[in-house]
């Protein structure tokens, strides 16, 4: 699964029509980052919104691909 696709298109959903979620630990995979600068983000109000199931942390693709394009910096 690819989140960086520029295409304006949905997020594949699963069986049950629901687009997939990731977990700390796979954002945290995927942008290279310690599992900590995740929380550290949540702590401050940064980084991508979530979903709390419980205690658990979910990042829809679709929230983490927005929040990926508002990240990008102006071409000088």
């Amino acid at each position: 699964m690819s989140i960086h696709d520029d295409r304006p298109t949905s997020p594949p959903t699963d069986a049950w029509g629901l687009e997939p979620l990731m977990d700390v630990a796979e954002l945290a995979s995927y942008l290279g980052i310690p599992l900590s600068t995740v929380y550290d983000w949540r702590v401050h109000g940064k980084g991508p919104t979530a979903y709390r199931f419980g205690k658990h942390l979910k990042f829809a693709v679709s929230d983490v691909r927005a929040w990926i394009a508002e990240q990008r910096e102006p071409s000088k």
